[in-house]
């Protein structure tokens, strides 16, 4: 099943797809956006184009679990994607995944990957979405309600 990450966020939003058979996630693109009804469209288009059955959203919760006014702009987000899209969004804990991305940035680099500050920021979130996406795939994290 062709999964979508996203790590969502008010300037950009990253993007993360699984293989077609639902096993391994890839960074795949950060929008920058303007809006939501910017993302909802771009996002909406990539659903369409690349056959996406499901969307795993990052809930960004609080260290100690609660929700904040972050989490509940995501569910919302979350809630309109599947109305327009047709397509069931699922909620995970993404606590911790914007470190664990430039953690593996850092790794990328000092196995000799030129990485610029710019090129790093583009690709961060990317990377982000694809670590919690591949976490959900391999059972690792589970469903939130939204």
């Amino acid at each position: 099943m062709r999964t979508l990450g996203i790590d969502f966020g008010k300037r950009r939003i990253g993007l993360a797809l699984s293989d077609a058979g639902g096993k391994l996630a890839t960074p795949f693109e950060v929008l920058q956006i303007t809006s939501n009804a910017q993302a909802l469209a771009e996002i909406t288009k990539l659903i369409e184009a690349e056959g996406v059955e499901r969307v795993v959203m990052g809930l960004p919760l609080n260290m100690d679990g609660s929700r904040g006014g972050s989490a509940k702009e995501v569910a919302e987000f979350g809630r309109l994607l599947a109305t327009r899209a047709g397509v069931q969004v699922i909620y995970v804990d993404e606590r911790l995944s914007t470190f664990q991305a430039e953690q593996d940035l850092l790794d990328a680099r000092r196995d000799g990957q030129k990485l610029t500050r710019k090129s790093k920021k583009l690709r961060l979130d990317a990377v982000a979405a694809a670590n919690f996406l591949q976490e959900f795939l391999d059972g690792k994290l589970q469903e939130l309600k939204g």
